[in-house]
């Protein structure tokens, strides 16, 4: 544990309030660059506090790469150390579902003497969501729902949670969920510390923006992204996935630019609903000792690459937002260190003074915290099934395929190409290049038990 981020002698533990959202790509604050957005409380929280400008995902074991990425954030584990059975609980049977043997950070706050509040989107099923909260509200045990129809339970504390007691939200999800959020935290009277786990749905699809949004994004506003593509330039493996399906092929800038006006628009409320919270914490008079985390669970394609989805490696899928705000955190300071969104857990307990489970593999962030120029790691792995792999040392970057028996690689220098259009794989003055990532690639999946072995015809 890193002792210099644990709260001073004598001081409280700070609260933590986590603002958790479903799709979000890592360039969609207008505070980091895009001027198309609308963004006002999510910039508030980037001037505030600090940006992980290099937050990543490791990737996913299904199509839903949320599930996965909820599972490694919450235990802190890698993707091929989660049991399928926490990070895809419906491929197991239905007695095995939803269990994981590893400590998640709410249970290890909840054990550490915090009281521990959740609302929103838990796509990793009941058991393991009743072992770390002791209250709760308005909560959705799935993956994706009509914003305006959204199943939820009541808050149970026997940990049950029968589909026969499941009803209807009667508001937007995005309100839904800020509602409960706001009513525990002006109900709150306890002298013990909180941690709020606020799991949004939005921006996931359906893209259905109160009207109010949708019409600050008239489609032909938007700027078409400079990697553009009428259909991806070869089968990555998922080409006619569900995610895909939601425009026709081929794709024109029009019809990119009217995903993105939705996916914009849904921001944009969800933003106006996180400001809502932020609102109440203040007014609670607890913002003072809280630390706000805002993170995105994976990002997404909208148009890029001649892709919608997120079952890809590209930086657009791979890539989170990923702000610490508050008490003891520097403001208005953004890192480029290479990070996983399964680093907030250590990072967390460092910085209330938790001891980390054993079980974790996550890297604090801590130092970088406390220093401009710390790194934690100094490159990354990402994987999307059995079929696409991808390592970086945070300039240069490879990506591999293997799909159906045909194999395509992809250099990309990150530096000069951040929209990854140019692939230099098969530049011979790169050869040495893709060589050694390729062994830095071998290197990472035998560390984390990597299903595939990429000396084998199928890989598998």
């Amino acid at each position: 544990m890193n002792t210099a981020a644990q709260p001073s002698q004598g001081r409280k533990r700070p609260n933590i309030l986590f603002l958790f959202t479903d799709d979000q790509r890592f360039d969609t604050l207008q505070a980091l660059g895009n001027p198309e957005i609308v963004t006002p409380n999510m910039d508030r929280l980037a001037r505030n506090g600090t940006v992980f400008t290099q937050a990543h995902i490791m990737g996913g074991t299904s199509p839903a790469v949320c599930a996965p990425s909820r599972a490694m954030l919450l235990t802190g584990r890698t993707l091929f150390h989660i049991p399928p059975s926490f990070a895809v609980p419906w491929s197991v049977g239905k007695s095995d579902r939803g269990q994981c043997p590893y400590v998640t950070f709410p249970e290890r706050f909840r054990e550490a003497g915090y009281t521990t509040f959740a609302t929103g989107k838990w796509h990793n099923d009941p058991p393991v969501f009743a072992r770390g909260f002791s209250h709760g509200a308005k909560i959705f045990f799935g993956g994706m729902s009509d914003h305006l129809k959204v199943p939820v339970n009541d808050f149970d504390p026997g940990g049950k949670y029968p589909k026969n007691e499941q009803y209807i939200g009667k508001k937007f999800s995005s309100d839904l969920f800020s509602d409960a959020a706001i009513e525990f935290l002006e109900g709150y009277q306890d002298d013990a510390p909180f941690l709020m786990y606020v799991s949004y749905t939005a921006p996931h699809d359906p893209r259905m923006a109160p009207k109010k949004y949708a019409d600050l994004y008239p489609p032909d506003t938007i700027s078409a992204p400079k990697n553009f593509m009428a259909k991806h330039p070869f089968d990555n493996g998922e080409m006619t996935i569900r995610d895909e399906q939601l425009a026709p092929w081929p794709r024109t800038p029009a019809i990119v630019q009217r995903e993105i006006a939705g996916y914009y628009a849904m921001i944009t409320h969800l933003d106006d609903q996180i400001g809502r919270v932020l609102g109440a914490l203040e007014a609670s008079g607890r913002a003072d000792n809280t630390i706000v985390v805002f993170a995105g669970d994976n990002g997404l394609a909208v148009g890029q690459h001649g892709l919608l989805g997120k079952q890809n490696l590209y930086e657009h899928s791979v890539r989170v937002p990923l702000i610490l705000s508050g008490v003891g955190i520097p403001k208005g300071k953004q890192s480029d260190a290479l990070c996983y969104l399964l680093d907030v857990f250590p990072t967390l307990c460092d910085l209330a003074g938790v001891s980390v489970p054993d079980t974790v593999e996550g890297k604090s962030l801590a130092p970088v915290l406390a220093s401009d120029t710390a790194q934690v790691r100094d490159s990354i792995f990402c994987a999307y099934r059995t079929f696409q792999r991808m390592v970086s040392d945070g300039r240069w970057k490879l990506i591999l395929y293997n799909v159906k028996g045909k194999r395509t690689t992809q250099l990309f220098d990150l530096k000069n190409d951040p929209w990854e259009l140019s692939n230099l794989a098969d530049d011979p003055t790169h050869a040495g290049r893709v060589a050694e990532l390729t062994r830095l690639l071998k290197e990472w999946m035998a560390k984390t038990d990597d299903v595939c072995d990429l000396d084998k015809p199928n890989w598998t």
